[in-house]
């Protein structure tokens, strides 16, 4: 029973922060800089990789910001609170997902030739 009722309550925990404010998410992702790496659009840049309509949970972006890989600094909850972290990710999530290569004129041009 306390097993059913600890994961209905991480549930919940996920679903509300899932639901963050993307308004917010925006200012906040023009504010620390995320920007300067990611594209206003988070559609990536020559520092940092597409963002936007990510695939990854709003747990697995918090656990990366908190521990990157590669270049990128670490931000802390005394910069971002996880509650900013999941508005944030509400405002990725407000751009459509990539197109596929396939769905690309001009790249099927180039394959073709």
């Amino acid at each position: 029973m306390k097993t059913t009722i600890a994961a209905l309550f991480l549930a919940g925990v996920v679903h509300a922060q899932a639901s963050g404010n993307s308004e917010n998410g925006k200012r906040l992702y023009e504010k620390v800089g995320c920007f300067q790496c990611h594209g206003y659009a988070g559609q990536g840049g020559r520092d940092g990789p597409r963002i936007a309509a990510t695939p990854l949970s709003v747990t697995a972006v918090v656990r990366y910001v908190r521990r990157p890989g590669g270049a990128m600094p670490a931000f802390t909850e005394k910069v971002l609170s996880d509650r900013e972290l999941t508005d944030i990710y509400a405002y990725l999530k407000t751009f459509p997902p990539a197109k596929p290569a396939k769905d690309i004129p001009l790249l099927n041009e180039l394959r073709d030739k």
